[in-house]
């Protein structure tokens, strides 16, 4: 590798426009595919397959209404809000609504619904009294109608009975007058024949006179009676007759009451329907009266309008199944919507974090002011302005290629707005601190006297073979976040990896072709004219300095080992004790700068409304059946399962929230007595998890939960999970790593351990500082919480990549001396001596660019840069500077030791370039003078 590096390196010298043309042409077209294809950021965090994940999705699928991206705004009136100033916020309400995917409440509306409630239920109840009273007289009413049909049916009965009498009587009076006529006219014919018998007799003349008068005279008689018969029939006829005509007017009455009576039963029967509807009805009126007291009892203390009057408090979504999150042309949209009536009406509004977060911008005036420290540093170490600058320019190119190739693949990878930064703040670090190695390195055999070019391919030999091994390191590290399981965490890691691997490629290809422009002025002016003048006073005696074992630091610490080993564990002891009170978690509002439109949402919201309403919970019920038809069927249904998930502890109220179209999805809004970060919610999460099972079983349902809250707090537990392997694999890759590079078995775990003592380190001063809120004015703190749940693992992460630079770069010098004939002892001070002050530097330029992202303008983005300042701190000058060369010191020859039968299989990587420089002899190299020819003019 050292061989193929310094054949690069020479190719780079010589080639220098070749080589600077490629990269500056590389440079422009990323960031033109930036500039075209980059899409907006966000700090959604998604993990495919988890838990809430999936609840997401069904809730998506089922309610899409209830699945949007939301954000709060708080509009806020010094007194009671006006008239005027409710039209202009009912106003912004219609505008945010007629945005495309955007949904918005009136919050006057919603309050005054919540506050009609109680008189809603009221003006129900008496309404049902009504109805029953109405029902109450109605029975009576059918009952005096039952009675009096009763009455009129008796009454028709007796006049039935009666005509049916009277009807045989006028029969018998009909039968005996027409018996008493058959009888008047037998009579009359006896009469009439005797008549007949009496004229023959007279005619024939045997019938006397007196005979025939007497004969007569009785015939008449007869006739006389049979005539009054007659009489008297014909009017008992006309009684008969009139009898008759009675019976059929009593008939017709009889028919008339039995059609009245007909009627009266078909009017009873319908009252009597009418009355089972309406017991149905006021039935159905109670059981939707009783579920709308269940609904109110849920919704009882709820308020999105404080009770004096001047806070209002709406939620505005962003839905749809495209919109996975909160655009910033979105929230520019919806803020420059509400911030418009803020000059005319005298409402102030504010946004939620999901509004107003800017995350585009990734570099700051903080970073600007860590960076210029970096600048100084380089000033004061190169002591050239020129030299000072190359480093910060390498740094520039790796960075700028690294970051616009990101946001250039931004369409097709998901990436959260920290993923950006951290490949920034990483690819400054590393591509100041890789290219500053070469520069040392060349410029120190430049003031020995050999030629640039050759000087600068055995830089990139030795040097670039140390800066490529270590960037490898950190890029295995990197890229290693893709076994954490996590796309958004695998994503950071491969950016940052991929903007490592161009700070190395940078420094190994176009820092050889720059020096090689810039000649002999990467030299201070004092130094040039002394190499021209073959005055090597200076450089001897920095030589010489290097070479004494009595003085510096490493002499001292070498002096006093056990002394050093103690004060770096009680130093590590103090600044790690608060590690073990570590509480993983994603930043809310709370963490928001005092004064932002993010945090004053997020505190008028706790102060008036409670700390849940900024983190409710969601809750999915998939049902077996779905619910019956009906509006109190579906009532009752949400308020069975509101009810038992509102007897959770820590739950404050729960309200639903949606039902899907097949009314077998329900959706409700559990909002917790705590914040989204606080323990209490954390531990309501907890208790939820281990409740719905049994809670969903009685129902007939599946429930779980989903929504912001949870998600944060699931992707903080997968992460509290992921850790321990993953610092395993990154302990195991240390010691495998360091047992190639050093052919040492003592070396990997001194290395391994010194290396959990910055991670100790680091992680307590993060703890401290931002979950136990000490120093928390200094750090701009606005209020403590729990620390960032992929903290740790990226901390773990970078840290182990740049512990082992400093290890590589201070340790191969020490087993370079030693390689060189050397003692253990000796070689541990002169090999500090000679690579402690460029590492010195290296540290504070990474100290100084992490520190200036310790205030960045992303709150997500400032423990990372404190954890990693601190841990850089520690570790180069505590574990590397201190406790290392004390160890070392202690164990001497041992050291070094490596089994036979282990440095027989282990390959022999030669980071420090020793076979390369003992191959080319050194003397062998072209000199100075015949080199400067080909430098351009100092």
């Amino acid at each position: 590798m050292a061989t193929l590096l310094h054949r690069l390196g020479r190719w780079c010298a010589q080639h220098r426009w070749t080589v600077i043309a490629a990269w500056a042409a590389l440079l422009v077209i990323v960031a033109a595919s930036a500039l075209t294809f980059m899409k907006p950021l966000n700090n959604n965090i998604s993990i495919p397959g988890s838990r809430f994940e999936t609840v997401l999705n069904t809730l998506r699928e089922e309610i899409p209404e209830a699945s949007g991206t939301t954000g709060t705004v708080v509009f806020t009136s010094d007194a009671p809000f006006t008239e005027q100033q409710r039209e202009a916020i009912s106003g912004v309400v219609e505008d945010w609504n007629a945005m495309e995917n955007v949904e918005a409440i009136d919050p006057f509306t919603s309050q005054d619904q919540l506050d009609g409630t109680a008189g809603d239920l009221a003006d129900g109840r008496a309404e049902l009294e009504q109805g029953a009273a109405d029902l109450e007289d109605a029975r009576a009413q059918l009952e005096d109608g039952r009675t009096q049909l009763a009455d009129g049916e008796k009454q028709l009965e007796a006049s039935r009975e009666q005509l049916a009498q009277g009807k045989e009587q006028l029969e018998a009076g009909q039968a005996e007058i027409d018996a008493q006529a058959q009888q008047l006219d037998a009579g009359q014919a006896d009469l009439d024949a005797q008549l007949a018998q009496l004229e023959q007799g007279v005619a024939a003349g045997v019938i006397p006179p007196q005979q025939e008068q007497a004969a007569r005279a009785q015939i008449a008689a007869a006739q006389a009676q049979i005539d009054g018969g007659r009489q008297q029939l014909a009017a008992g006829q006309a009684e008969l007759d009139a009898s008759r005509t009675e019976l059929e007017a009593g008939e017709a009455q009889l028919a008339e009451g039995e059609k009245q009576l007909e009627e009266s039963r078909t009017q009873i029967a319908d009252g009597e329907q009418q009355i089972t509807d309406g017991e149905a009805e006021l039935a159905e009126g109670r059981e939707a009266l009783a579920a709308g007291e269940r609904m109110a009892e849920l919704t009882d203390g709820m308020r999105v309008v404080n009770e004096a009057g001047t806070v209002a408090m709406t939620q505005v979504s962003v839905t749809g199944s495209e919109v996975a999150a909160i655009t910033p042309e979105v929230a520019e949209q919806i803020q420059a919507i509400g911030d418009a009536i803020e000059a005319d009406s005298g409402v102030q509004v504010d946004f939620s974090q999901e509004f107003s977060m800017d995350l585009n911008s990734i570099f700051g005036p903080s970073e600007a002011v860590g960076l210029a420290v970096a600048g100084i540093v380089l000033l004061v170490m190169l002591g050239s302005l020129v030299a000072a600058g190359l480093p910060i320019l390498m740094a520039f190119v790796g960075v700028g290629i690294g970051v616009a190739g990101a946001m250039a693949l931004s369409p097709v990878f998901e990436m959260q707005s920290i993923t950006p930064v951290l490949a920034l703040m990483l690819g400054l670090a590393v591509g100041i601190d890789y290219s500053l190695f070469l520069i040392n390195r060349h410029r120190q055999q430049l003031r020995h006297g050999m030629g640039a070019t050759e000087s600068i391919a055995l830089a990139v030999g030795t040097s670039g073979n140390a800066v490529t091994f270590a960037g490898l390191t950190v890029i295995i590290a990197l890229a290693a976040l893709t076994v954490t399981g996590m796309p958004f965490l695998g994503t950071m890691g491969l950016v940052a990896a991929a903007t490592v691997a161009l700070a190395v490629l940078v420094a190994i290809t176009l820092t050889p072709a720059v020096l090689s422009l810039v000649g002999l002025r990467v030299l201070p002016k004092k130094a040039r004219e002394a190499l021209a003048s073959g005055d090597d006073h200076e450089t001897a005696e920095q030589d010489a300095r290097e070479a004494d074992t009595h003085r510096g630091w490493a002499a001292w610490v070498q002096r006093r080992p056990w002394l050093a080993i103690l004060g770096v564990i009680a130093i590590v002891a103090a600044l790690g004790y608060p590690t073990g009170q570590l509480r993983l978690g994603l930043p809310d509002s709370s963490s928001e700068p005092a004064g932002s439109t993010a945090y004053t949402t997020y505190d008028t919201i706790r102060s008036e409304f409670g700390a849940g309403a900024t983190g409710a919970v969601l809750a999915v019920a998939e049902l077996e059946e779905p619910v019956a038809e009906g509006e109190t069927a579906l009532l009752n249904a949400q308020a069975d399962i509101a009810e038992d998930l509102a007897q959770i502890d820590g739950v404050l109220r729960v309200l639903p929230a949606g039902v899907s179209e097949d009314r077998d999805v329900l959706a409700f809004q559990i909002q917790p007595e705590g914040g989204p970060t606080e323990t209490s919610t954390v531990a309501l999460v907890d208790e939820l998890d281990a409740t719905l099972p049994q809670l969903g079983t009685e129902h007939g349902a599946s429930i779980d939960i989903t929504g912001q809250t949870v998600a944060n707090i699931d992707i903080s537990e997968q992460l509290a999970d992921a850790m321990p392997i993953y610092l395993g694999v990154v302990v195991g890759l240390s010691l495998l790593l360091m047992l190639l590079v050093f052919r040492s078995i003592w070396i990997p775990l001194l290395a391994t351990a010194g290396f959990l003592l910055s991670i100790v380190a680091a992680f307590g001063a993060v703890v401290a500082v931002y979950q136990l809120g000490h120093l928390s004015p200094v750090f701009g703190v606005n209020e403590a919480g729990p620390v960032i749940s992929f903290l740790p693992i990226l901390l773990i992460g970078i840290l182990f990549g740049l512990a082992m630079d400093y290890q590589v770069f201070l340790v191969s010098a020490m087993r370079e001396e030693h390689v060189h004939g050397k003692g253990a002892r000796t070689a541990v001070v002169t090999g500090f001596n000679h690579s402690a002050r460029v590492v010195t530097a290296a540290a504070i330029i990474m100290i100084s660019v992490f520190g200036g992202f310790i205030w960045a303008h992303l709150t997500m983005v400032r423990p990372i840069g404190l954890g990693l300042a601190v841990g850089v701190l520690v570790d180069a000058f505590l574990v590397r500077m201190t406790l290392t060369p004390a160890v070392l010191s202690l164990l001497g020859e041992k050291a070094w030791w490596l089994p036979r039968w282990l440095d027989r299989i282990l390959p022999d990587v030669d980071v420090e370039g020793a076979k390369l420089e003992r191959s080319l002899g050194r003397g062998g190299a072209p000199s100075a003078d015949q080199d400067l020819a080909e430098a351009p003019s100092r």
